[in-house]
């Protein structure tokens, strides 16, 4: 069987009229002797009836039936021959005749129902009914669409905004990420450093400008591997790319200074924050080169403060020490080195470890969980000004060797130092406090200690000369005491 129409409107037979005519006359029934004899019950127009359903069966499905009326009202033996006449004279007046208004023949009765083409409108209008509950099932905004449109027709102008009517000078107010960024990415630069070995080796990290003489501040980490006989070079938004060598670095503080070999003029050094000042809950913007991205911006918010992370520089030599600005923000290997902004725009840390879930901390691991620690920028600006003026890092100390490996009961002041030298350096900071070896000191300025590196990132938020209090334990008692930071030159 052919399904070409399936889905379509099947034509007419030709030879079936699409308006429905009187019957015709059967071939082998001349018309004058069914014209109808006037006298008689016998000369009844009979045979006239009976030959009705054959030509009906010939009609499409849909046209209406005018032969079965003719059928339930047989013609009247006393009607005039005359009545008869119109119904055998159509075939005349060419083909299809109009159909009648009235059966030709019988009582008259209700008129033949209308043309074909009446049904098929009833059944558009039940199409479109359908369609209709099809668009208001398919959700509001289609009503409101076809609603507008119909308005629309009704002279009410269309509520669309072209894109030529956006403003051309469109600005974002200031403090939002947009304005943030688009102010300090000029003065954010990616680092390559190259290690000065056959093999070229070295890594990409961020820096930012730090004053208009081309120091750009960032983590040593970054530059290790270029310190010696390397190389190094800085890239901005722009495009444009200067060499760069290092000032001096502070492998404890995990902070190093770089300085642009021919500055360009007009740096702009981005503005320094008050980390001390820094609530949680504030929000942090972080910008850097993550694997190699550069100039990609991240944002979060300050998730804690002095958090105590010792992390490595990569390259096996010693470990660094921070009480750092904990945020959520999207750190990871290449943002090392690059600035943390509050809402203004104000640098408040430099972004240099992460914490992955392998458990440890440094750039050397998997991408972020929103575990970044950033260097707070007071003691990073500290650190920047000492190289700057000497090359070489000073750090503060309380002249006592702790165990490093111990946690949760605080900082145990160890039985020897290092090499079998005094735990406690005679006449130092602590000896001066009155500390001893076996004393587990507690807190820190205020800080609660657990461990050695807790301590230690502590001491190093201070300065050398700096007086404060701290609290240990000997014998199971509690002693609170005071003592006066000393200092240590470079990095041994």
């Amino acid at each position: 069987m052919s399904t070409e129409n399936e889905g379509k409107a099947v034509p007419g037979d030709p030879a079936a009229p699409s308006v429905p005519p009187t019957p015709p006359v059967p071939p082998s029934a001349p018309p004058a002797p069914e014209a109808g004899p006037s006298s008689g019950p016998e000369s009844s127009p009979a045979p006239t009836v009976q030959e009705a359903p054959t030509v009906q069966t010939a009609q499409p499905p849909h046209a209406a039936q005018p032969a079965p009326a003719a059928a339930e009202h047989p013609t009247d033996p006393g009607a005039p021959a005359s009545h008869a006449a119109p119904a055998h004279a159509a075939p005349a007046g060419g083909w299809p005749p109009p159909p009648p208004t009235v059966p030709s023949w019988g009582t008259p009765h209700a008129p033949v129902p209308a043309a074909p083409a009446a049904p098929r409108k009833r059944t558009g209008g039940l199409v479109a009914a359908v369609l209709a509950a099809a668009l208001v099932a398919g959700g509001i905004g289609g009503g409101i669409g076809y609603w507008a449109a119909e308005r629309g027709d009704d002279g009410i102008s269309s509520t669309t905004v072209s894109a030529g009517e956006t403003p051309a000078s469109f600005k974002r107010d200031p403090g939002t990420v947009a304005a943030v960024a688009a102010t300090a990415l000029p003065s954010v630069g990616t680092i390559k450093a190259k290690s000065g070995g056959s093999q070229g080796e070295g890594g990409t990290g961020t820096g930012f400008v730090y004053d208009q003489e081309g120091h750009i501040l960032t983590n040593n980490h970054v530059v290790a591997s270029a310190a010696d006989g390397g190389t190094l070079s800085v890239t901005f938004s722009d495009g444009k790319s200067y060499d760069a060598e290092v000032v001096g670095r502070a492998e404890g503080y995990d902070v190093a200074v770089l300085k642009l070999t021919n500055a360009p003029k007009g740096l702009k050094p981005l503005p320094l924050g008050d980390s001390d000042k820094v609530a949680v809950g504030d929000s942090t913007i972080a910008i850097g080169a993550p694997f190699g991205l550069s100039n990609t911006v991240t944002t979060g918010i300050i998730s804690a403060k002095n958090r105590p992370v010792a992390s490595g520089d990569g390259t096996g030599g010693s470990n660094s020490y921070m009480s750092a600005l904990q945020t959520d923000a999207s750190i990871n290997p290449g943002n090392s080195g690059g600035p943390l902004l509050d809402a203004s725009g104000a640098v408040i840390g430099i972004n240099s470890a992460i914490q992955s879930t392998s458990g440890g901390f440094g750039q050397s691991q998997a991408g972020s969980i929103g575990l970044g620690f950033a260097i707070p920028v007071n003691q990073a600006k500290n650190v920047a000004q000492q190289l700057i003026k000497t090359g070489k890092p000073v750090y503060p100390v309380i002249g006592a060797t702790v165990n490093m490996n111990d946690k949760g009961e605080g900082a145990e002041i160890a039985e020897r130092g290092t090499g079998s030298t005094p735990s406690v350096t005679p006449n130092g900071p602590a000896a001066k406090a009155g500390l001893k070896p076996g004393d587990v000191i507690t807190g820190f300025g205020g800080h609660q200690i657990d461990s050695g590196p807790t301590l230690i990132s502590e001491i190093w938020t201070h300065k050398p000369g700096d007086s404060v209090e701290i609290t240990y334990e000997r014998d199971g008692r509690s002693v609170t005491t005071t003592v006066v930071l000393g200092e240590r030159t470079g990095d041994s």
